[in-house]
């Protein structure tokens, strides 16, 4: 008897020891920001999200993915001696590309080497999944800064995020590529949400009249709903603030631009985790990639 229950109390202490594993090993949260055209200020959006984030206590890794046209080391003024394509090229490691930027959070950069992303060799990608899933379990949030328009190596990240920002303007060109965007993401059969996020709007009732027109459409036509993000107002300080190359959040706290990224953070932060996947990002990324 003494021995079974000798027996018991070490399978209830490895079972507590499992579960303070599993704990330790939670899997962030990860929200790519996207667009259909350029020009939309997407990799400001995502710069100013990892500000706020991190502000509010998190542990956010900003992977810059806009590959061939990474920018947001611009805009934080980093002279990163390491991008992504290095790692993936095995000549340096993951650590060595990741570098605190302004406000705190940890951003790494891309590189023009991966401008064909969905045409890395086997062994590359690989390196890749095993270098970035790493991520998963030292941050709370990963954003990612893909780039624009719907080529493979942006889907790559938004059919596998978490939650997928769409970023657009109330220019004409910029809601039917929005559309667009959205059209393309909505195919693939796993749960997500879809946001929108209307920028450099002239007025909350424009910024309204651009979602409803993209949502409505999305509802009729995809059989989807789009979740409005809000919106960010044109304000001086934005340019300002890039070409100062710090971030507006930082530059300009209380400017109207960075009081609406710090709802849109909140709006986020109630809406992320709802893929049922226990995978992870970069494990579903690994499983799109051998479609």
């Amino acid at each position: 008897m003494m021995l079974l229950a000798d027996k018991a109390i070490r399978l209830d202490d490895q079972a507590a020891q499992l579960r303070s594993l599993m704990k330790q090993r939670r899997r962030a949260k990860v929200i790519a920001v996207t667009s259909g055209k350029g020009g939309v200020g997407k990799s400001n959006v995502a710069v100013n999200l990892a500000v706020k984030f991190a502000s509010a206590g998190k542990r956010v890794v900003l992977l810059d993915a806009d590959l061939g046209l990474a920018n947001a080391d611009v805009l934080c003024n980093l002279d990163l001696s390491t991008t992504l394509s290095q790692v993936i090229s095995g000549s340096r490691n993951l650590i060595d590309a990741i570098t605190k930027a302004p406000g705190g959070f940890a951003m790494i950069g891309g590189g023009s080497g991966l401008a064909r992303l969905a045409d890395l060799s086997e062994s590359d990608r690989q390196r890749l999944i095993d270098s970035l899933a790493t991520l998963e379990e030292q941050a709370d949030v990963i954003l990612i800064d893909t780039g624009a328009g719907i080529s493979p190596n942006v889907l790559s990240f938004t059919r596998a995020a978490d939650q997928v920002l769409v970023v657009t303007t109330p220019e004409p060109t910029a809601i039917t590529d929005a559309y667009a965007m959205i059209k393309v993401i909505s195919r693939d059969p796993a749960e997500r949400r879809i946001s929108l996020l209307v920028n450099q709007s002239r007025s909350i009732g424009e910024a309204k009249l651009v979602y409803e027109r993209i949502a409505r459409v999305a509802k009729q036509f995809l059989g989807i709903g789009v979740l409005d993000a809000g919106s960010v107002p044109v304000d001086e300080q934005v340019p300002l603030a890039v070409r100062r190359r710090v971030p507006f959040l930082i530059a300009a706290p209380k400017s109207p631009a960075s009081i609406a990224v710090a709802q849109l953070a909140m709006r986020l932060e109630q809406g992320i985790g709802c893929v049922k996947d226990d995978r992870g990002f970069f494990g579903r990324m690994n499983r799109w990639f051998r479609k």
